[in-house]
């Protein structure tokens, strides 16, 4: 495909990529402009911009009417903007949105991995090791930005206010990580090719950390200074015990029943089912067992599929059960048995005969198991 671009449009794989997304684009841009309701109000605004306006200040919800936005702090009077037919933004993730995202992922990762190929990085297992921290980091830095809504609803000003705090708000946020990532890549890789350091991967691993750390830092500061965050270390205990424990049974049934399901990814095929894990836990600790373990509210779901489940599990299930073993739990055996699949679909053959693709892919695995899952985990460890 490429040699029939360079040969027949004269553009190479790189210029091509750039073309496409600068068509989309344009797209986009020139229907806002002549047909904005349609194109900007009810659909760019409605699923992108205006989540992030709501979320952002604390609303629960936006609405968009005439060209401005009037934001709305009950849920009654969002429920009467959604009946009257107004253009209504909520806080989280749609199905549109998330399908949305899935698109523009893929498209990403098509232009990181010509990016890698052109620097002729990335494609060795040290790299998929070494930018581990940064996953944690960005649910610790979505944590900060929860910690800045809480701030708000306690008539606090945030760390950092709105409309900057949309930087640190799903989609922008993948942005603001990705720009990290790949300035901390770039710098490892030109302290080492000068000397200054032994290993790249031990000095990407160490700017990751760092990021990490300083995010944690803020959040434990807070807890320590003010009365609107605190810390539920038995919350953060109990996921990474639980979702070990999972992984270790998992990875276990997977080398007795079917050990070819790991051959191609080793140990970063158990990082990738440990990521996913931590993600169900979070989800059902925050989710179904806040009031007994912190005396607290439960949290809601942020994500469409985390709420499809609970949503039906709370219907199939008698509520004589469900109050029991509450309605998140099955989101748990949904996480490992799908990161499972995942990394059996990683065989050495894919490896052999793209390696800096697959690296990439794996990566992207763990970052959206890791990524929420650690941001979940820490909205329930401090309360937020």
């Amino acid at each position: 495909m490429s040699g029939f671009l360079e040969e027949r449009l004269g553009l190479g794989p790189e210029r091509a990529w750039l073309a496409a997304v600068s068509a989309v684009t344009a797209l986009l841009v020139i229907g806002s402009l002549v047909f904005p309701r349609q194109v900007y109000d009810a659909f760019l605004w409605r699923y992108f911009w205006g989540p992030v306006v709501a979320d952002g200040q604390g609303a629960q919800c936006a609405v968009r009417e005439g060209g401005t936005t009037e934001l709305l702090t009950s849920g009654a009077a969002c429920s009467d903007a959604i009946a009257a037919g107004q253009i209504v933004a909520e806080p989280g993730y749609t199905t549109v949105s998330t399908l949305s995202y899935v698109v523009i992922l893929l498209a990403m990762l098509t232009g990181v991995v010509l990016l890698l190929r052109r620097l002729d990085i990335g494609n060795e297992f040290r790299f998929f090791y070494a930018l581990f921290p940064f996953m944690l980091f960005g649910g610790a830095l979505r944590t900060v930005e929860d910690a800045g809504i809480a701030a708000i609803r306690a008539g606090v000003d945030p760390l950092v206010p709105f409309p900057w705090s949309a930087l640190l708000i799903s989609p922008f946020i993948y942005f603001t990580v990705f720009a990290l990532t790949l300035v901390s890549v770039l710098l490892a890789y030109a302290l080492a090719d000068r000397g200054l350091v032994d290993d790249y991967a031990h000095a990407l691993f160490g700017f990751g950390t760092g990021l990490l750390v300083l995010s944690l830092g803020y959040l434990a500061y807070l807890a320590a200074t003010t009365e609107y965050v605190t810390v539920y270390p038995q919350i953060l205990v109990l996921t990474l015990v639980i979702a070990t424990l999972s992984t270790w049974l998992t990875w276990k049934l997977i080398e007795g029943w079917r050990p070819s399901i790991n051959q191609g990814t080793g140990f970063a095929g158990f990082l990738i089912i440990w990521g996913h894990a931590v993600d169900g836990v979070a989800n059902v600790i925050g989710l179904n067992w806040m009031p007994e373990l912190t005396g607290t509210s439960n949290l809601v779901p942020k994500h469409v599929v985390n709420e499809l489940i609970v949503n039906w599990t709370g219907r199939l299930l008698p509520d004589s059960v469900v109050a029991i073993t509450g309605d998140a739990w099955p989101f748990l055996f949904v996480k490992i048995g799908a990161a499972t699949f995942v990394v059996w679909v990683f065989n050495g053959e894919m490896y052999d005969e793209s390696p800096r693709f697959t690296m990439l892919l794996l990566i992207t695995v763990l970052a959206v198991g890791l990524g929420p899952g650690t941001r979940d985990m820490l909205r329930a460890t401090f309360g937020i």
